[in-house]
């Protein structure tokens, strides 16, 4: 609109006061101005709209209030006066002002605005009439007036400046009210908002400011919620600006866009309905930092507690979710770091978080596994509720992560879980039974390699599990009731760990004794030894044996320290003395103070490992009492979850185990009246632990408890001669433990049992014959004469030499121990007593060692049918077969008995490794890997696990190989801590094994055809299986010296039978074989070889120096079949990929189609199809493994016509009768398969790996290649076969 000409007083128009007030003009002065300036607002102030005479008097007045003069004089109080008189004359003109020119209407506008930051100071005496000034104005919303302005805009920004900049927390809720309705007037009847309004609006949001001035940002939040409807349009103009046209310059606030979402949205939601679209779009972006941006925005709005986004906008929210799988790792990181608050705010979406955060516990970056881990464990610590038990489960997964910090992690994070839930019980029975599991399994990872992880375990139990700082009863009872409510390995777990840390004390003591007696070199050298040994057991050996070593120059530098240290692992150390030396130790290393002592640190660790911070005397009593309480019946089993019967069972085991570790805490009378208590019990079990608890802390009894001792004998004797087999043992043992007459007390249970034997009831027969053995082994001086009779006349004659009842003809290989006949158990404990009688004279000067190992082989032969009556059933047999093997390989860990083993006994116990039946491989690879792993048996035996590689069922081959690697790694670790172990190398160095493997499988019954293809592939398999695992790496030159060796024994003859010419071969072609494999898997085995090896004399001759037996075994076709398994055929063109430019060069086993690559000049990679001619091979695939089944469902390897092995069922399924024929020694029996199976799997298969089909075939041939495997199996890809006969198939056409 036009604006007419501003009115003016005309120069004879007289301006009227109101009464007393005079002339208003430049000549008087500022006070005089302000005292008229009064009168004239009080004036105005009492005028209306109304009075119309009035308004007409004073229009001039008015008008000479907006003059020059007024608006720009300096005085502050004429200012505001004035402003307060333009404020009521827009209030009394209203709707129209006198004022029409719109640059006086601007000048007097900006004019008030600038009077309005007076309002900033509520203390100023002016402030009522500035608050006046404000409330006139917003009442009267007399701002709109700018709106005919053009320029109002500069007026509005002005406003909205000011009152934003003066707004403090001193101000009433009326201030903030007027302010409101002056700025939401302005905003909601106006044409619209300028992006410059918005701005002074939105800056006040920005975290700067908003933690600059709390109140302005209040005025502008609650502003914006007043004004939603109308500021909307205007939001998501800005943003559409920003965000998708990408003009950043068109607000000084485009950089903090994202933060203004998250405040709007905060403020409410409906100011962002048109924003929400944009941000799915930018979640798209190809910019990562762009979409990293806007992944933390919609955290936060997602996250936020209250918000409904997710159900709100469900395109958004799956379009977030994606960003889960984004390839830009900070994404992913940020997506996973927002979980954590999701879970907490809203449960209900963590069923669309859990299969995204699945994928992200399996992320390759370590930082997103781990912050996976801390998401999911932060919810579950707020609430359990909050995590479902998927989620509790990828924790669970983690624990076994490859990354150190990532399994910390997870392993604290269930600590702190079991700890909350469990053990204060913070949610209930109901949650605590939710993560029971914890317990297990956090025990289960002690059985990791990884020391970390085991000092991890050892301080969760400390911390978490059972808290060192309750006090003991209470401590107790945590232990009482967790012992008990743990599964098996987790129980053995902790036994694990309670011992090892009773063997770390030993060695601390150790190394503290090497300190009193005089320096030496001798005792500098074991000293050494001990360090090193110690600092295995801490984590980082390196830095931990430097560590050591400076710990240990201390210890002999201050005497307080051993002092204090000596007094930490002594035997009657309590819990609370413990605490206290480990304080003064560590108070003693802290000198000088460091940020970080690394030093200090390690030492903690050792210390944190010896001290014993739960069990002494006073806890083994709490415990004890405990155990009292469950046998009366008035403890809480039921409420902790365990039965009576579980709770005095596990007690004792407990009990038994710290017996082991801390005898000393058990030495009273209390304690052992309670285990007496427990010895007249009718649990077995039970029994049976109180006695071993007598055997391992009763050294003392004799001395100091008599009245104990005069109780304990004759139960003991009763066990002995009438108990449970385990009883009698423990009771022999205990007995010869803890009593001074021990001779008489044996002799008084000898004599009346070694008088009662009766062969024709075999069910009285197997206590008295444990007990019988054991006190052979422990008395063999009082005993070995009577023992001899007994052997001579009842144990062999009468009992082995006799069938008197006839077995159960089920078919089955393998029955429970409750359904063997008594006999065999007598045979069984018969074959025992023989060892331990032997073990116990250690001599043979009777021969009677000879004559036992002769009996033991022929039953071996005769498959556990010593008569061959063909009385005893076949599960039965196979209980003898183990038992005899068993005894063998027993008493070949004493040298005396070890040296008279012919290697045909040693050929025999080997090859139970390969019986029949699934359970006697199994047992009997577990004794042959536990006493290999002790060093107790010599070398030779560790070859015995290469004929693992003709086991039917994968999970033996693998257990085996994982028993390879275990015993190889121990023995290496043995030669490299001990010197003097280097004077028996060939007793210890794992590639002395060759030797025996090569001899052993010379012999092997099946090699019955040298030329054979399909023997020798086994073989190749036997010694592959052995010689992986030994060429892992090549230390000190291993290869080369394993292959010194095998081109040695060709050198040299068969020393079991030297003079037949057709062993002797089939010895060579072993040793081609090898040969064959080691050229083939190294290229590093041509090398010079660092020493000569020696040959066991026991199974070669001396090597003939002037024959050179340099002949090739293997025929060319051998060697083909060994390289690829296939026989060659017929050639025929195949198209195989090969580099241009270069000659090819294509193996003659390739039967389909070859990759090669070579870079260009121009760096470009050119594969080329040709021709190439090579032979086919036999188009024949491995059959899958097929439904071979164990003992009942037992795989049995058969031979056909044509040599190709297939499996067979061991029984008619109906009738349960056995249909093989008689197997061979030491081997799965041979019979025919069926021709159905053959046409099923597409042709004969190798029977003897094809156990089950869920189970993988292994490769019968290896590729021809330079490198060393890895260490895990390697399967080929199902199907692998059947594409090679395609491929061919179609060439063909």
């Amino acid at each position: 609109m036009e604006f007419p000409q501003q009115q003016k007083p005309a120069g004879d128009s007289k301006i009227t006061y109101p009464p007393g007030v005079k002339e208003i003009t430049e000549k008087i002065s500022n006070d005089e101005v302000v005292k008229r300036l009064k009168m004239v607002v009080k004036t105005y102030m009492d005028m209306d709209q109304d009075s119309e005479e009035e308004k007409q008097q004073y229009l001039n007045l008015a008008l000479h209030l907006a003059s020059e003069f007024f608006l720009r004089n300096p005085n502050k109080d004429v200012r505001l006066l004035v402003a307060c008189c333009l404020a009521d004359i827009f209030r009394i003109y209203a709707p129209e002002a006198p004022y029409t020119s719109h640059d006086k209407l601007k000048d007097i506008f900006l004019f008030i605005t600038r009077q309005l930051k007076g309002l900033e100071d509520t203390k100023s005496p002016q402030f009522n009439r500035y608050f006046y000034l404000l409330e006139n104005l917003a009442w009267v919303k007399s701002y709109n007036i700018c709106f005919e302005l053009e320029d109002c805009n500069d007026i509005f920004i002005q406003l909205f400046k000011t009152l934003f900049s003066v707004i403090n927390n001193s101000h009433n809720q009326k201030v903030q009210m007027h302010m409101l309705d002056l700025m939401s007037s302005i905003i909601m009847e106006g044409d619209g908002v300028t992006q410059e309004l918005l701005d002074t609006i939105l800056i006040n949001l920005i975290p700067a400011h908003k933690n600059l001035n709390k109140q302005a940002y209040d005025l502008a939040k609650t502003l914006l919620k007043r004004t939603v409807q109308t500021i909307e349009t205007c939001i998501a103009n800005f943003f559409n600006q920003v965000l998708v046209m990408g003009k950043s310059s068109v607000s000084d606030l485009s950089e903090h866009v994202f933060d203004l979402i998250q405040e709007l949205f905060s403020i409410d939601p409906l100011l962002l309905t048109s924003v929400m679209p944009q941000l799915e779009f930018k979640l798209k972006s190809n910019d990562g930092e762009e979409r990293l941006a806007v992944v933390r925005l919609l955290a936060k709005l997602f996250g936020a507690k209250d918000s409904e986004l997710a159900t709100q906008n469900r395109p958004l929210w799956q379009c977030f979710l994606g960003r889960f799988n984004d390839i830009h790792v900070p994404v992913r990181l940020e997506s996973v770091k927002f979980a954590s608050h999701c879970l907490m705010n809203h449960p209900d979406l963590a069923r669309d978080l859990t299969e995204f955060l699945k994928v992200r516990s399996h992320d390759p970056e370590e930082a997103i596994r781990h912050d996976v881990i801390v998401t999911i464990i932060n919810a579950g610590k707020k609430d359990l509720n909050l995590v479902n038990d998927q989620l509790l489960g990828f924790v669970r997964e983690r624990t076994l992560d490859k990354r150190w910090r990532v399994r910390k992690e997870a392993m604290m994070g269930l600590a702190q879980l079991f700890k909350k839930y469990c053990l204060h019980h913070e949610a209930g029975k109901e949650q605590a039974q939710k993560i029971s599991w914890i317990k297990d399994k956090l025990l289960h990872i002690y059985y990791q390699n990884s020391i970390d992880d085991k000092l991890l375990v050892e301080k969760i139990f400390a911390q978490y599990m059972v808290p060192h700082s309750l006090d003991t009863e209470e401590k107790m009872k945590c232990l009482y009731y967790l012992y008990a409510c743990l599964d098996t390995n987790a129980v053995k777990a902790l036994n694990e760990m309670w011992k090892c840390q009773n063997m770390l004390r030993g060695l601390v003591r150790e190394l503290l004794d090497l300190h009193k007696l005089p320096a030496s070199e001798a005792n500098t050298t074991a000293m050494f030894g001990k360090l090193m040994t110690i600092s295995k057991n801490l984590p980082d050996a390196g830095k931990a044996q430097d560590f050591m070593k400076r710990f240990n120059q201390v210890l002999g530098e201050d005497e307080k320290l051993r002092v204090q240290l000596d007094t930490l692992i002594s035997p009657t150390c309590s819990c609370k003395q413990a605490e206290l030396c480990v304080r003064e130790i560590t108070r003693k290393l802290t000198f000088p103070k460091q940020p970080t002592n690394p030093f200090l640190e390690m030492v903690k660790f050792l210390l944190e490992r010896i001290a014993p911070v739960h069990i002494d005397s006073e806890a083994i009593s709490a415990l004890v009492k405990l155990l009292n309480k469950s046998i009366e019946g008035t403890a809480d089993d039921d409420e902790e979850g365990v039965t009576p019967d579980t709770a005095i069972r596990s007690g004792l085991e407990l009990l038994k185990v710290l017996s082991f570790t801390h005898p000393t805490a058990f030495h009273s009378a209390e304690t052992y009246e309670s285990l007496l208590q427990c010895l007249k019990m009718e649990d077995d079990k039970v029994a049976e632990a109180a006695i071993q608890i007598f055997r391992n802390t009763g050294q003392k009894i004799e001395t100091e408890l008599q009245q104990i001792r005069s109780t304990l004998i004759p139960v003991l004797h009763q066990k002995a001669k009438r108990g449970t087999p385990h009883q009698a043992k423990q009771a022999v043992h205990c007995i010869h433990a803890i009593f001074c007459n021990k001779e008489v007390q044996l002799a008084q249970i000898f004599e009346p049992l070694s008088r009662s034997l009766n062969a024709d009831v075999p069910e009285q027969l197997i206590t008295p014959l444990v007990s019988l053995g054991h006190i052979s082994l422990l008395a063999p001086d009082q005993f070995a004469s009577p023992m001899k009779a007994i052997v001579a006349n009842f144990i062999v004659k009468d009992l082995l030499m006799n069938d008197r009842s006839v077995g159960n003809k089920n078919g089955k290989l393998w029955t429970s121990d409750e359904e063997v006949s008594p006999e065999v158990l007598a045979k069984v404990q018969a074959i025992k007593l023989l060892v331990r009688w032997l073990l116990g004279m250690k001599n043979n000067q009777s021969k009677s060692a000879n004559s036992t190992l002769r009996l033991l082989s022929a039953m071996l032969v005769s498959e556990g049918d010593l008569t061959e009556q063909k009385k005893i059933s076949k599960s039965d047999m196979s209980r003898l077969r183990l038992a005899a093997g068993g005894a063998i390989m027993k008493l070949a860990q004493e040298p005396v008995y070890h040296d008279i083993i012919t290697p045909e006994q040693f050929q025999l116990c080997g090859l139970v490794i390969n019986d029949e039946c699934y359970q006697v491989r199994q047992i009997f690879a577990q004794k042959l890997h536990l006493a290999l792993v002790k060093l107790l048996l010599p070398l030779e035996y560790l070859a015995v696990f290469s004929l693992c590689a003709k086991d039917p069922v994968k999970e033996r081959r693998a257990h085996a190989r994982q028993c390879l690697l275990k015993n190889i790694s121990i023995r290496r670790e043995f030669i490299n801590n001990n010197p003097l172990a280097h004077d028996k190398m060939m007793s210890l160095l794992p590639e002395y094994v060759v030797p025996y493997m090569i001899h052993l499988l010379a012999h092997d019954p099946d090699f019955t055809k040298p030329q054979d293809f399909e023997q020798l592939r086994d073989l190749k398999e036997c010694l592959w299986f052995m010689l992986e695992v030994l060429m892992v790496q090549n230390e000190n030159n291993s290869h080369a010296f394993l292959r010194k060796m095998v081109e040695n024994i060709k050198q040299t003859k068969d020393a079991q039978c030297p003079d037949d010419p057709k062993a002797n071969e089939k010895l060579y072609i072993v040793c081609d074989v090898a040969l064959f494999v080691i050229v083939n898997k190294s290229t590093a085995c041509h090398l010079e070889s660092p020493k000569d090896p020696v040959l066991p004399s026991k199974f070669y001759t001396p090597p003939d120096k002037d024959l050179i037996n340099d002949k090739e075994y293997l025929s060319s076709e051998a060697r083909t079949v060994l390289l690829t398994g296939k026989v060659r055929n017929s050639p025929v063109i195949i198209p195989v990929i090969v580099p241009v430019i270069i000659p090819v060069i294509v193996p003659v086993y390739s039967t389909c189609y070859s990759t090669c690559y070579i870079t260009c000049y121009n760096t470009c990679i050119v594969p080329v199809i040709i021709h190439v001619i090579v032979p086919v091979l036999d188009v024949v695939t491995e059959s899958s493994e097929g439904g071979a089944r164990e003992n009942e469902e037992n795989p049995v390897i058969t031979k056909t016509d044509d040599g190709k092995k297939e499996d067979t069922v061991t029984s008619d399924l109906t009738t349960g009768a056995s249909t093989i024929p008689k197997p061979r020694r030491g081997r799965p029996p041979k019979a025919t398969p069926s021709p159905l199976a053959n046409e099923k799997e597409g042709g004969a298969g190798k029977g003897r790996k094809r156990a089950a089909p869920a189970q993988d075939s292994a490769p019968s041939g290896e590729p021809n290649s330079i490198k060393i495997p890895k260490a895990e199996d390697t399967d080929p890809r199902p199907g692998e076969g059947r594409q090679i006969l395609d491929l061919v198939r179609r060439d063909r056409s």
